[in-house]
């Protein structure tokens, strides 16, 4: 490792200070990170399971017609439960599963230089391994993966940290108000558009495809519209690399130690996350489908700040772990799996390859694909304690770890 990412090292090192070693060391696993991880998992399923429940399921981002009951009353009860809990997921959780890939890229980093090791090193293969089970991922079981788009910024932000604290605060500042500026200008385009465009493409077929086409089918018409279905981490590459660089930043402030820095740090961002957030999303849902990109990619990832301090300050007042802790942690130290598993879940629920809950339930409102989350969630928390009872990591993250020691 070369003496300026030595020094970089051990500058992060210094700003953790004593609070590592009052937690048990360095090296010692923070609680709070495996439970926010199992809080980020359970919470993109509460996104994503809509995408599955809808009329062209992975399709219906694209050509408009992603809600089940678009025509339904949204004043009624089923309306406004609908657009709450949609409301309180939409791009929330995955702004916080992205700001903890950032705070796990920090992690490695400093393991690596603790102990002599190169940068990046032996995580550039972590890294590419996470590429490859995107790419599986995306091929074979969900259209909207982010594990690729992790991957490669993951790769770009773990050369970042071998450059100076100026060079990595100025990257930080200019993603974030390119990404803002790309948003504003979009969601400007789509509302002068005034109703121009579903995007076109094939969505009746997409209908009929995931209603009654075969699994063979639904691959190929994955890869056929690859270009179309990959412009998530396009279009949010600069939130990405800012969220990676929050989460390092926060990770080196100490906001995931059980200090007193740490709980002051938590208590901060629950009070600006919550007190911004909560205003900025409930004005781009009021505004309507004009205001998604707003919504999802400006307004969301301010509120998943909130939600991070208010989970910390909530863990914060509990005297010991209970079945409720314990569950997201499980999940949360299986991550990667869970969240593989969730999607393969939801897929096989809803597509007419599997049980086709999606056409057979589509005239019965919100409340069944509330349900098929919940049900979700318990087979995963489930699956995880089982699993943990008898191995140390899981599936996916055993298989990584044994390809990374060769």
């Amino acid at each position: 490792m070369s003496e300026a990412v030595r020094t970089q090292a051990a500058a992060a090192a210094a700003a953790e200070g004593a609070t590592g070693r009052a937690g048990g060391g360095a090296r010692a696993r923070l609680p709070l990170l495996d439970v926010l991880r199992g809080v980020a998992i359970l919470g993109t399923l509460m996104s994503n399971v809509w995408i599955f429940a809808g009329p062209a399921a992975e399709w219906g981002l694209i050509s408009g017609n992603a809600g089940i009951s678009a025509g339904a009353d949204a004043s009624s009860p089923a309306g406004v439960a609908e657009t709450v809990f949609r409301s309180l997921a939409n791009g929330k959780f995955l702004s916080m599963l992205t700001m903890l890939f950032g705070v796990g890229l920090a992690i490695q980093f400093r393991s690596a230089a603790e102990r002599g090791q190169p940068w990046p090193g032996r995580y550039k293969w972590r890294a590419l391994f996470l590429f490859a089970e995107g790419t599986v991922h995306f091929v074979l079981v969900f259209a909207w993966d982010v594990l690729m788009g992790y991957a490669v910024v993951a790769l770009l932000v773990a050369w970042l940290l071998t450059r100076s604290a100026r060079a990595q605060r100025v990257t930080w500042i200019a993603m974030g108000g390119l990404h803002l500026a790309a948003m504003a200008l979009l969601t400007a385009a789509r509302l002068l558009a005034s109703g121009g465009g579903t995007g076109g493409g094939p969505g009746a077929d997409a209908v009929a495809l995931y209603a009654e086409g075969g699994y063979a089918e639904q691959i190929t018409f994955r890869l056929s519209h690859a270009v179309v279905l990959r412009v998530e981490p396009v279009l949010s590459f600069g939130l990405l690399v800012f969220l990676f660089l929050l989460g390092v930043r926060l990770f080196r402030a100490g906001a995931f130690q059980g200090d007193a820095a740490g709980r002051r740090i938590r208590r901060r961002l629950a009070a600006w996350g919550l007190g911004i957030g909560l205003p900025l999303n409930t004005v781009t849902v009021l505004g309507g489908s004009g205001f998604f990109l707003l919504e999802r990619y400006a307004a969301a990832p301010v509120l998943a700040i909130g939600y991070l301090g208010l989970i910390g300050m909530v863990m914060d007042r509990l005297r010991r772990p209970g079945p409720l802790t314990s569950a997201l942690t499980s999940v949360g130290r299986t991550a990667l799996s869970c969240y593989v598993l969730q999607n393969a879940l939801a897929m096989l629920a809803c597509y007419g390859i599997g049980l086709g809950l999606a056409s057979h339930w589509a005239d019965r409102g919100p409340w069944w694909v509330m349900g098929l989350w919940a049900a979700i969630c318990l087979v995963l928390v489930a699956g995880a304690s089982l699993w943990l009872r008898r191995f140390e990591h899981g599936p996916l993250e055993s298989v990584q770890k044994r390809l990374l020691r060769r």
